[in-house]
């Protein structure tokens, strides 16, 4: 799978007044009418069961310039990710200021796929800053560029 090119995210939620968050490059858009995306967290992880618990979601999409950000919420840490690392609540979730895009979601469906869970989501919320994203290829970031 590392020969397709995926965007990177920062998915986000809330737990005891503290935010947590993990990098990922499995979600999609999954219906327009009503707006839905899916997320693939895994199945062991913390930020799965707050989200179970929370009924809620946050998605981070990263911009070119934030890899440095992947990498941070790809490391293990709890709360310490967010360690010198702003953030505002919409819906009750994260939102890192300065992503290419933030959708604050509802859980619609959890579906066991593995060793995964895919989260079906509800858009409550979606915002688009119109940067570059951030992509992941072969084990490395890039970008995406419009063929001339």
């Amino acid at each position: 799978m590392a020969a397709v090119c995926t965007p990177v995210s920062v998915v986000t939620a809330m737990a005891d007044g503290l935010p947590h968050g993990t990098t990922v490059s499995a979600f999609a858009s999954l219906s327009m009418d009503p707006p839905m995306v899916l997320v693939s967290l895994d199945r062991g992880s913390d930020l799965l069961a707050i989200v179970r618990e929370t009924g809620r979601f946050g998605l981070n999409v990263l911009g070119s310039s934030q890899s440095e950000l992947a990498l941070n919420f790809a490391r293990k840490g709890g709360t310490a990710k967010f360690t010198g690392i702003g953030f505002d609540l919409e819906e009750t979730v994260p939102r890192i200021p300065g992503a290419a895009g933030f959708l604050a979601c509802g859980v619609a469906r959890l579906v066991d796929g593995g060793d995964h869970v895919v989260v079906l989501g509800d858009v409550l919320t979606a915002d688009a800053a119109g940067a570059p994203p951030l992509t992941y290829h072969s084990r490395e970031f890039g970008t995406h560029a419009a063929l001339g």
